[in-house]
């Protein structure tokens, strides 16, 4: 039976201290569903002490899956994982406030139906250059909200590829009604970082600060993130895992040399072009015997550099020897 999440509090605090990876569908080289590598990794996933999984957010193309896959690909890990925070990524590449509102809503109907807990909101970036943007903003993320069910906001700022908020717009959405708190994704720019965490602080310390900073993990942890919603959670899940444990614990000792493991993995994985760390997630699945090396594919990425397969294999080997 799957765990009650209707209000927030109770997904909020099962959420607190724990990863929750955002997962990759291993493909083959046609763009289609590898079912053995799928299955195979809904296995290796089942094993670690994560919080829960994030489905269909970028990390899992989400917003680029035909109806058909995304519906089995949202219903096997609601079956494989029962007893965790399932979250759904939804969104819309619509050009238009009014259909892409409309195909959000959609999406989000859709992952409740298919058993999703929560929603994560992409970032409504065809409102970037809207005379009314942050007035748009806030009604599009109220809409949603009338749904009932808790939501993650989602910062990534514009350089990232996201749409940037005021602290006023952010005020206000972190005051609708069914906000878990938001999970912020700025890349390169501690500052941002930095200024959300301290206006979640002191203005909504009832919301959970989410880091999705994959590249200074252990940082964004130490400013203040109590969960981590991260693509890199997706691959040596249970070295992250321990990180944060060792952070809730206070055991710095262990965390510091948690966290420059962790750092090797990401700078690994997270480089230009930055597109491409899906397929470099895959491939460091491969090398741990999770997915085939036919299942490493991301359809929508760029081709990988030459070698890449062989350093991620060496990064990845190395970090377990050292940690086992």
């Amino acid at each position: 039976m799957t765990r009650d999440f209707s209000s927030t509090k109770p997904l909020r605090e099962r959420l607190s201290g724990g990863l929750i990876p955002a997962v990759p569908v291993p493909f083959d080289r046609n763009g289609r569903l590898h079912e053995a590598g799928h299955n195979s990794y809904l296995r290796y996933m089942s094993a670690p002490a994560i919080a829960g999984v994030a489905v269909w957010a970028h990390t899992g193309r989400g917003l680029l899956l035909d109806d058909e896959t995304a519906g089995r690909i949202m219903q096997d890990w609601r079956s494989a994982l029962p007893d965790k925070a399932l979250i759904a990524g939804v969104g819309a590449k619509g050009s238009t406030n009014e259909n892409a509102t409309a195909l959000t809503l959609k999406m989000a109907e859709a992952a409740i139906n298919y058993g999703a807990d929560a929603l994560l909101v992409y970032a409504p970036t065809w409102l970037r250059n809207h005379d009314s943007r942050d007035k748009l903003i806030v009604e599009y993320h109220a809409r949603l909200s009338e749904i009932g069910k808790p939501i993650v906001l989602f910062y990534l700022y514009e350089a990232a590829g996201g749409i940037s908020y005021t602290k006023t717009v952010l005020d206000e959405l972190l005051s609708l009604p069914h906000i878990v708190g938001i999970k912020v994704a700025t890349l390169d720019s501690v500052m941002t970082y930095q200024d959300i965490a301290q206006q979640l602080k002191e203005r909504h310390p009832d919301k959970l600060l989410i880091t999705g900073e994959d590249r200074f993990l252990g940082y964004s942890l130490r400013r203040g993130a109590r969960a981590a919603l991260i693509g890199l959670g997706a691959v040596c899940c249970e070295l992250q895992c321990e990180l944060m444990a060792a952070h809730t614990n206070g055991n710095q000792e262990r965390f510091l040399e948690l966290s420059d493991a962790v750092d090797t993995l990401a700078e690994a994985l997270f480089i230009e072009p930055m597109e491409g760390y899906i397929g470099r997630i895959l491939m460091a699945l491969t090398h741990l015997g999770v997915v085939p090396v036919e299942a490493a594919f991301d359809p929508w990425g760029p081709e990988p550099a030459a070698g890449e397969f062989d350093r991620i294999g060496r990064v990845v080997n190395a970090l377990t020897a050292c940690t086992s």
